[in-house]
């Protein structure tokens, strides 16, 4: 008999599917551009960077160095909680603990500490810890079961269960878990910039303040500072020098002011708690009624914030992939030793380091002062910072893979021997980083766009825990299922090659 040959590939119908579900939600989207004079501020901002003015910014390497030491402390501090969860990752109820954990954003968590805490540094190092934590457990948790067994089968039989472990199993993936460590470093120094926007002493503090007065020659020295910073990882974050800037880290921290413990208990017993729990003197007098005004409450949430807010969510994050995608497209090809030449493949290079080192939130305040207020900036915002990452990924893999003799170097030949080794790999790292996308989508609500985060922002600003924490949980319900979907899309034709752990094998290429 014989075999049935589709006329798309599974790759060619997914992205197709992709391509007309991100053009259908594009058509329902707010894509207006209400800025009346969009050329002249862009004018304005391309001179700021044409002359950036360096010493402008009064706490300049202050805010340098706090938001390394944020990111250091909080990336020690995440993997002291990570580490040992990922020896016990396989048990569900320690999973489901991470995925809730690590789907949540770590600005939400510095909303939700600064309630406690206030702006001090156990704020900014919390934030970036406790979903750093989670994910550092769920990767190791995936790089140790890739391990050889070899090893471990050929001790001998009284060896006991630690020496197996660390000479049978670590010994093998160590170079991976380093390598992803250091790419999670990078993207904690995002996140420390981010927490400024919030009033964390990070470089972020002082680039918003900047942008919003129109200074923008001492916005764009900040920016070009924090790329450099972010580019030179590689030569000032060595192993040797590790630990001296954990220890410098812990004692050049701002001071940490007190914390009063009855406040804290309070926070923790009542002030989160939902308004009918709140008026209750004893928990034994909970009654019907008591419970039926709980149902209101959550309902009225859910109507009126939770699914508006997770529609717009997902409208905005699937407009971003797609765009997302199409960069990475553009940018593999354009990066490509093989196709453009060693010099032209350099200057795209350097271009795609640019464009990931900028974090989102910081893109989408740039195109929102240009645009308006708008979904459009957070889309070109999410799009332009994923899209570099994953084509800065893929073009690693392309420069590194075999070509026949036959290949002459030009697109054709790109598209026919090139493109489809690499594909598989390059919609694994979307489709991972669509979960990311969504984190980032939910946030960029605190820039005025009706998400998940607009609503959780909202209700931290008018003192309203207990409605955020509800609509972070539902945060963290959307970012699982779409990591589930995700998944099985993956699965469903590639089992044994790039999942949602294709971003930490390719960050070995750092």
């Amino acid at each position: 008999m014989f075999r049935r040959i589709s006329f798309f590939s599974y790759w060619q119908k997914l992205t197709l599917v992709l391509w007309l579900i991100a053009g259908i939600c594009f058509f329902f989207s707010d894509t207006e551009i209400i800025s009346l004079d969009p050329w002249s501020e862009f004018q304005r901002m391309a001179t700021g960077f044409l002359s950036p003015d360096f010493f402008a910014t009064e706490y300049l390497f202050e805010s340098l160095w706090q938001t390394i030491s944020f990111a250091m402390l909080g990336i020690v501090l995440g993997l002291a909680i990570g580490t040992p969860l990922a020896l016990v990752y396989n048990s569900r109820l320690v999973a489901a603990f991470c995925a809730v954990i690590r789907s949540i954003h770590e600005i939400f968590w510095a909303l939700l500490f600064l309630q406690v805490f206030g702006l001090s540094p156990i704020t900014g190092i919390l934030a970036i810890a406790l979903p750093y934590g989670a994910t550092f457990a769920r990767v190791f948790s995936d790089i140790l079961l890739q391990s050889p067994k070899s090893t471990e089968q050929t001790l001998p039989a009284a060896t006991d269960r630690i020496s197996r472990y660390f000479y049978g199993r670590l010994s093998h993936v160590l170079v991976s878990i380093f390598a992803y460590v250091r790419y999670r470093f990078e993207c904690a120094l995002r996140s420390s910039a981010v927490l400024g926007f919030i009033g964390m002493p990070t470089l972020g503090f002082y680039l918003e303040t900047a942008f919003r007065q129109g200074h923008y020659h001492e916005g764009a020295a900040l920016l070009i500072l924090f790329i450099a910073l972010i580019g030179s990882i590689r030569f000032w974050c060595r192993a040797k020098f590790i630990p001296v800037l954990i220890v410098v880290s812990l004692f050049t921290l701002p001071t940490i002011p007190s914390v009063d413990g009855l406040l804290l208990w309070r926070f923790l017993t009542l002030d989160i708690l939902p308004p009918t729990l709140q008026q209750l003197e004893h928990w034994y007098d909970f009654d019907l009624s008591q419970f039926k005004q709980l149902v209101s409450w959550g309902q009225n949430l859910l109507v009126n914030q939770a699914l508006p807010g997770m529609a717009v969510t997902l409208l905005l994050a699937i407009c971003a992939l797609a765009m997302a995608h199409l960069i990475a497209l553009y940018g593999t090809a354009m990066s490509s030793r093989r196709l453009i030449g060693p010099v032209l493949s350099t200057m795209s290079k350097i271009t795609l380091l640019i464009l990931r080192s900028v974090p989102e939130y910081i893109f989408a305040f740039i195109f929102m002062m240009l645009l308006g207020p708008s979904m459009l900036p957070a889309m070109l915002a999410l799009g332009i910072h994923n899209g570099a990452l994953i084509a800065y990924l893929t073009t690693k893999q392309s420069d590194n893979l075999d070509v026949s003799a036959h290949y002459n170097g030009k697109l054709d030949g790109f598209c026919y021997e090139v493109l489809p080794q690499i594909y598989p790999n390059l919609m694994g790292l979307a489709f991972y980083r669509f979960e990311v996308i969504l984190r980032e989508t939910a946030i960029l609500g605190m820039l005025g766009v009706a998400t998940l985060g607009f609503y959780i922002d909202s209700s931290f600003s008018e003192i309203r825990y207990s409605s955020a924490l509800f609509l972070m949980a539902c945060t963290a319900m959307l970012n699982i299922i779409v990591d589930i979907i995700s998944r099985r899309l993956l699965v469903a034709n590639i089992a044994n090659q790039v999942t949602c752990s294709g971003e930490t094998r390719a960050s070995s290429h750092f």
